[in-house]
């Protein structure tokens, strides 16, 4: 990784202003890099849109000021007074161009009022007033005017609780709550000074702000030859920071880690996540990517449209129409003077849309849905045809299309960098939609007819380059069909590229520290076990019939086999002599007979003798497990139950085998599966009574998707039995209060909901080795994390050796003492 000195040789070697202004401030808020620039009075770029929008508030202040001092008299208007504690006397009533400075903070207030004080003994009201030439106020400017407050406060030693802000063509006032901002502006400030202090500049990253930034030539620049991440956008600081820790640094670094990933069939409905990886993969091989199945259908005529407008006012002037038919390509340019005519070229985008037959709206981004949007809520009265509405809501976003499914080599999924990956080129390199607003503002000054004739030049190129945009697009999602070689070799798609598992969350451990794989490997000594264990689960769904090639025949045997049950003759609720019933009840039972080699189908029928108390009414005789089950036998059960969950055999396959070699025709499994866990439910109770009533417990929890919805599967075992318990969530409560009687040993990994259960605990060293491989694998660069694991893994494996050669016996395994405690003061 270059050192960023090495890309900061143009900056001058002149001493760093220290002293924060509001400029400053101001910086900070929008990039850390400006503002160091800025204080190192870097050269800045003349022609950008901050320095416009600064020319206009300039002029805007100016004329403002002169209105509001109108309302004053005289004699009660002073300009650039001194500011001290004295300033509680003064008499006048506003105050203009006011300079305050008070340790390295400085600003220059345009407006301060006095409102004289409401009771006698009081001390004045200062208000601060800021005047901005936008319509819209947003965060920025609410805290330069707590700033302003700030530095006032600190000096006249008066609390500042009010602020206002005069903004926009019709000088509506903001009224902002200063005092609420005020450890925002002392942590910015902090900051700034902390940003100061230090000679070296902060790390470079691009961002929003860039596009109007005055140092945005020069910054692209240097980022362009780091190859830095930032260049992507759309990444934000939190995951720049995750894949600075783990060393990636710049773009190439970064195409190296896409991984394709196979998606669950319970989100192929949901929206594909966007892959920077793979974003940068496009990039360093210079070509499309393409993830899952594109769609792009226009049933109709394309009519392609872009619309520019000014969204600090609300107000959209111009709506560009570009129509390719047989015939040849129609443009429409609809331009409104003013806001009054704002209604009627929506109302002639609406007529030319009534004109084209079967008209489909393509736009790319999100400003022209929501142009879309307002006009209708704005002038509904125009909207007279179900038709045009329909047309209206079904309008295609070519931006959703391409999102997260077709990856260009370009930094940035902007209409103007993807087009000139397509050969497209504007007529004006520099065009964009900040300089549309400019040209916008200048035009309504100066009535140039170039300007406009401009305006509408870039407007009507954006709707040809969206046009070529959709016709590759087009070409692309149609796989590769109709299209030349050349441009097939330029398109990949993601499930060609080879898969690697390395990171797969069930594949083979691997730790670049030298043991760790040894004694991992040792959790799974003695792992295979013979275990008893209970699911809880709930009714299982039908299997579907399904039409198979052969249709076994359900084959009538005779009973082989006569079984008289025995049955106590006494009531089994109130211990009565009951009467014996006349008639006898009978169940005739499919079962499996296991023999010593064999295992045969045998046709059972047991003879049940009935009886009736004379006392409490009750018959009995009939054993509560034919109750349960009348048609298959316990054995059979035992069977499916232990193909099924013992040795992971699928459920049809079970089936079909009963089938084919016994010629059972057995219509659900899962019934049987329901009836096996409620007769077995007093048994799980049992054994996870034993479990919690022994000295040791090892418990785990891991996620498990049932149905398509996640769950959590817990696990409690003391080494001879084993309990699985289902949960919809992870919430410690459940595991706290099935463990609150228990007082032995808990064995677990680190999760924090285990700490709270009342008991001695040990953690599992195997999930403390791993979660340190991980860190390392994460941190591949950080040598004192690599130290600690080296030791870690010297001071387990002689442990590790004892336990094969020795077992787990106490009086073995105390030798290793010494070395456990020197790893701890370590």
């Amino acid at each position: 990784m270059p050192d960023s000195a090495t890309y900061n040789l143009s900056l001058p070697n002149k001493p760093i202003d220290k002293i924060i202004t509001t400029g400053l401030f101001e910086d900070y808020i929008n990039c850390p890099m400006k503002c160091f620039l800025r204080a190192s009075q870097e050269k800045e770029a003349e022609d950008s849109y901050t320095i416009w929008l600064k020319k206009q508030d300039n002029s805007y202040q100016q004329s403002e000021v002169i209105r509001l001092a109108s309302k004053f008299k005289e004699k009660d208007i002073t300009i650039n007074p001194s500011v001290s504690k004295k300033l509680k006397n003064v008499d006048w009533f506003l105050a203009i161009d006011l300079t305050t400075q008070i340790q390295n903070l400085k600003t220059q207030i345009q407006v301060i009022e006095r409102q004289p004080p409401e009771l006698s003994g009081s001390v004045a009201q200062f208000i601060p007033i800021r005047f901005t030439f936008s319509e819209k106020l947003n965060r920025t400017d609410k805290l330069l005017i707590a700033f302003d407050a700030f530095i006032l406060s600190k000096t006249i030693d008066i609390p500042i609780e009010l602020g206002e802000i005069i903004h926009g063509k019709s000088q509506s006032i903001t009224k902002v709550k200063t005092a609420e901002l005020k450890n925002d502006v002392r942590k910015i400030i902090n900051k700034i000074s902390a940003l100061l202090s230090d000679s070296s500049p902060p790390e470079l990253t691009l961002n929003k702000h860039c596009s109007e930034c005055e140092f945005q030539e020069r910054c692209y620049k240097i980022a362009s030859e780091k190859d830095d991440l930032s260049l992507l956008s759309g990444l934000s600081d939190n995951e720049k920071r995750r894949l600075n820790n783990k060393g990636i640094f710049t773009v190439t670094q970064l195409s190296y880690t896409f991984r394709p990933r196979r998606r669950s069939k319970h989100h192929i409905d949901k929206p594909e996540r966007y892959h920077h990886s793979l974003k940068a993969l496009s990039i360093r091989e210079n070509k499309i990517h393409i993830v899952g199945t594109p769609s792009l259908k226009i049933n109709g005529t394309p009519v392609f449209i872009d619309v520019e407008g000014i969204p600090d006012r609300n107000f959209y002037y111009l709506i560009g129409i570009y129509i390719r038919t047989e015939e040849g390509t129609i443009q429409h340019s609809l331009w409104a003077n003013n806001e009054t005519e704002e209604n009627q070229i929506w109302s002639d985008f609406l007529s030319i849309l009534s004109s084209i037959k079967k008209p489909v709206l393509i736009h790319y981004g999100g400003f022209e849905t929501s142009f879309i949007k307002k006009m209708r809520d704005r002038y509904p009265e125009t909207l007279n045809d179900f038709r045009e509405i329909k047309i209206l809501e079904s309008s295609v976003n070519l931006l959703s299309v391409i999102y997260a499914q077709i990856y260009f080599p370009v930094y940035t999924n902007s209409l103007k960098e993807t087009a000139k990956y397509f050969n497209f080129s504007w007529s004006d390199p520099l065009s964009s939609g900040l300089k549309s607003i400019i040209w916008r503002h200048q035009w309504e000054t100066t009535q140039d007819y170039m300007l406009k004739e401009k305006l509408i030049r870039y407007n009507s190129e954006d709707c040809q380059a969206l046009s070529l945009l959709t016709r590759n697009i087009i070409q692309i999602t149609k796989q590769y069909l109709n299209t030349d070689q050349n441009f097939k070799q330029n398109i990949i798609h993601t499930n060609s590229l080879k898969k690697n598992n390395t990171q797969s969350k069930w594949s083979a451990f691997k730790s670049p520290v030298t043991g760790l794989e040894e004694i991992n490997n040792a959790a799974y000594w003695n792992y295979q076990r013979e275990r008893i264990y209970a699911r809880a689960g709930a009714k299982s769904k039908q299997i579907q019939k399904r039409q198979e090639h052969y249709q076994t025949k359900k084959i009538k045997y005779r009973v082989e086999k006569v079984v008289i049950w025995e049955v106590s003759p006494y009531c089994p609720k109130c211990n009565k002599m009951g009467i014996k019933k006349v008639t006898t009840n009978q169940r005739i039972q499919e079962d499996l007979i296991f023999g010593k080699n064999s295992i045969k189908l045998r046709i059972i029928k047991y003879v049940f003798q009935v009886y009736s108390c004379p006392e409490c009414m009750f018959e009995y005789g009939i054993d509560q497990r034919f109750l349960d089950v009348r048609r298959y036998g316990w054995n059979l059960i035992a069977f499916c139950i232990y193909h099924i969950l013992g040795l992971y055999i699928p459920q049809m396959a079970v089936k079909r085998s009963l089938e084919r070699l016994y010629g059972f025709k057995i219509d659900s499994l899962g019934r049987i599966k329901e009836k096996a866990a409620n007769y077995y439910t007093e048994t799980r109770e049992n054994i996870l009574n034993r479990i919690i009533q022994g000295n040791l417990i090892h418990v785990d929890e891991t996620q498990a998707n049932v149905r398509g919805k996640l769950m959590y599967v817990w696990v409690l075992t003391n080494l001879h039995e084993v309990v699985y318990i289902p949960t919809e969530n992870r919430e410690g409560e459940f595991i706290q209060n099935l463990l609150k009687n228990f007082k032995g040993v808990l064995v677990s990994d680190f999760y924090t909901a285990y700490d709270s259960v009342d008991c001695p605990q040990q953690k599992c060293l195997i999930h403390l080795m791993r979660d340190i491989n991980d860190e390392i694998l994460k941190y591949p660069f950080n040598e004192e994390l690599k130290k600690i694991a080296s030791e870690f893994s010297n001071l387990l494996q002689p442990i590790v050796k004892t336990i094969d050669k020795r077992g787990l016996k106490k009086y073995f395994l105390r030798k290793h003492l010494k070395e456990v405690d020197r790893f701890c003061k370590y």
